[in-house]
């Protein structure tokens, strides 16, 4: 086997590294399709107006609270990947999701549904397209943090997304 990185020069490591994060970005495409389908199914499944479980979240709230998300999340990832947005105060922004999240509590589970699969493909047809330069655009926080567009939509939307269908899954067993 001949030694590639003998012969690289600046410019192929970077379109190496394009290239992988152009793997991750379809790789979070096809999460983010799964879990969206996923969350799907188990919306149907969620009864309307029921009760929190003690000091957890009801089915229904966490619907709507992946409500909230979806739509915070993939507009941050579109704004920060396409330069529109450079710096924001992160938590003002997740208290605006929390109250967004009881006020979409209020909504029946279908609804929810429809609009979070909505915000997914709005997300999922600027995710689609995006450059690697773009996925790699950052934006500050506050507080000293930052997060590309990329770690936007790979730990706040999709990981997140994620965790919560599992918790649906775990609250609703027959499914």
């Amino acid at each position: 086997m001949q030694a590639e990185s003998e012969s690289f020069q600046p410019a192929d490591v970077d379109a190496f590294l394009d290239e992988f994060v152009l793997i991750e970005r379809d790789s979070l495409v096809q999460r983010l399709r799964a879990a969206g389908a996923r969350l799907q199914e188990l919306a149907g499944r969620i009864p309307e107006g029921a009760p929190p479980g003690g000091a957890g979240w009801s089915p229904h709230q966490v619907l709507a609270h992946i409500a909230a998300l979806s739509k915070l999340y993939g507009m941050l990832t579109y704004r920060i990947g396409t330069g529109a947005l450079s710096e924001f105060e992160l938590m003002p922004m997740v208290n605006q999701r929390d109250s967004a999240g009881a006020a979409l509590a209020q909504l029946p589970a279908a609804q929810l549904a429809a609009m979070i699969q909505a915000d997914h493909s709005r997300t999922l047809e600027y995710v689609r397209k995006a450059s690697a330069d773009d996925l790699r655009r950052t934006c500050a926080l506050g507080s000293g943090r930052a997060m590309s567009a990329g770690e936007v939509l790979r730990l706040a939307l999709v990981a997140h997304l994620e965790q919560h269908v599992r918790q649906l899954e775990a609250a609703l067993p027959d499914c």
